[in-house]
């Protein structure tokens, strides 16, 4: 019986992401964004107690440029989603992968005590994932 080699979210996240200020207008955001292969910006949080955001580049271009908004007059948190939903730097990526199925996610931040340590997403869990998992 051949043993499945475990790979975790860790092991294929993107550890490099942007993070923004919700006050921040969405030409800016782009503007200083220097990690465009995430295709989003994590929101940070305003206090202890609050949630972070995320903003994809899709919601971007489903808010702000299909509506005709003013980048420079739309603020980030108009188009962010929040609270979001983070995955684990430990968890299995075939379960991340069920995660993101069942709520119709295409990417996600790794959250490790508190703190965004990565961001994750389909391809990185397809292409780092299962090639890593079927060249043992």
């Amino acid at each position: 019986m051949n043993e499945r080699k475990v790979v975790r979210v860790r092991d294929v996240m993107k550890t490099q992401f942007d993070m923004v200020d919700g006050m921040t207008t969405v030409k800016d955001a782009l503007s200083k964004m220097s990690h465009v292969d995430t295709k989003c910006l994590i929101v940070d949080k305003r206090h202890p107690d609050d949630e972070y955001g995320i903003v994809l580049i899709s919601d971007i271009a489903k808010y702000v440029l299909a509506m005709d908004r003013a980048p420079e007059r739309v603020n980030v948190y108009e188009v962010m989603s929040k609270p979001v939903i983070a995955v684990d730097p430990q968890m299995d990526i075939r379960y991340c992968a069920r995660l993101f199925d069942k709520f119709g996610l295409s990417r996600a931040p790794v959250i490790e005590q508190g703190k965004v340590i990565g961001i994750v997403s389909f391809t990185d869990m397809v292409l780092h994932g299962m090639v890593t998992d079927s060249d043992d």
